[in-house]
């Protein structure tokens, strides 16, 4: 696990709140995903410009490169019946597929969690997917194996296509008309229970202006699990652990990158979760490195950025580790005012809200 390298802290969790009314909290993607609002902020001065989304190729040259992440969200929300000795079906019961431990093996969240103990199964879709619990972990997760009939050429991933749902945050409440609407233009590998979410406001024709404009894209790979989102309950945040998740980062996009630095491009991570996975596979030198690992980095004011130039990212939450990581990337009064000035101007928060670029 990469530690941050500051070791002490006067920062406490509640210096990152802000008060946000509920009204700005986005319930739904705007009709087209690049007419978005885009706050530009310069993180050393906090000058504050006000855009559209679309407009971010105002702020981008020649020789740069746009890094994303193309994990790909899996309906990851599944309801089934809980089976009993004599074969019955039981109580309803809620999974939440958080990350995966090998082929069928995942580790997941269930409710109701007092019933659902080590040997318990769990029937989902008819019949369509049967899940034993195999372990509870200290957090309370379950380590859970799944089965199904295999002769039908379907895969868990086309099964959960079926019979799952879109693991939407609990701040959003309307019901998800589509379930592209929760992913990015360019997600791939499946495998992420939320969504890298500075993603959505890109369009295939926004990506092709951007190619053409000579702005290389680096795609890179880091399955989101909700400990990205987890709450801060520490006091202090040094005293904060996060969880790890699995991210790659190609020989390809590792070069790109590299030469990009070479030759004065800069380097520009769409979402918290590109510029952690970038984080983590560089070296001191900024040099970043073709890896598969899993990473715990959490990033937090006094942390040293070795790869990121420059960051696009949505709206976070108050107390999270993600308004901590920008304001590392800034300074945290400058953070703390742009967010304040975003309520005032009322840009729409989190998952399906607006887009600030720090730069």
């Amino acid at each position: 696990m990469i530690k941050n390298n500051l070791t002490e802290t006067t920062l406490k969790t509640s210096d990152f709140y802000y008060d946000l009314p509920e009204r700005l909290i986005a319930q739904h993607p705007t009709e087209k995903r690049d007419e978005a609002r885009l706050m530009v902020l310069d993180r050393k001065t906090g000058d504050i410009t006000h855009k559209i989304f679309r407009d971010i190729t105002d702020y981008l040259k020649p020789g740069d490169v746009l890094v994303i992440n193309d994990s790909k969200v899996i309906p990851a929300r599944i309801y089934g019946k809980k089976i009993l000795e004599d074969g019955k079906e039981g109580a309803d019961c809620e999974f939440l597929l958080l990350r995966q431990r090998s082929l069928d093996l995942w580790e997941t969240i269930v409710r109701p969690g007092r019933r659902l103990k080590e040997g318990t199964t769990v029937r989902f879709g008819d019949g369509l997917l049967v899940a034993t619990i195999k372990e509870v972990t200290e957090e309370g997760n379950r380590i859970v194996k799944f089965d199904y009939d295999k002769s039908t050429g379907k895969n868990l991933y086309a099964i959960l296509d079926e019979i799952g749902r879109m693991p939407l945050p609990p701040y959003i409440t309307e019901e998800l008309k589509r379930n592209e609407d929760y992913q990015t233009v360019y997600a791939r590998e499946e495998g992420s229970a939320a969504a890298p979410t500075a993603g959505l406001h890109f369009t295939e024709e926004l990506l092709n202006k951007i190619r053409e404009m000579g702005v290389e894209i680096a795609p890179v790979m880091l399955h989101v699990g909700l400990g990205t989102f987890r709450p801060v309950k520490a006091e202090q945040i040094a005293d904060h652990v996060m969880h790890s998740e699995f991210f790659t980062v190609t020989e390809e996009s590792a070069e790109k990158i590299n030469n990009a630095r070479k030759r004065g491009g800069r380097i520009i991570a769409v979402g918290t979760t590109s510029c952690r996975t970038l984080e983590s596979a560089s070296t001191e030198d900024g040099i970043v490195h073709p890896m598969c690992d899993d990473t715990g980095i959490f990033i937090y004011p006094g942390y040293k950025f070795k790869a990121v130039d420059a960051l696009i990212t949505n709206f976070h939450l108050p107390e999270s580790t993600l308004i901590m990581l920008i304001s590392a990337f800034s300074n945290r009064d400058i953070i703390m005012n742009a967010y304040r000035t975003a309520v005032e101007e009322e840009y729409r928060f989190f998952s399906f809200g607006d887009a600030m670029l720090i730069e």
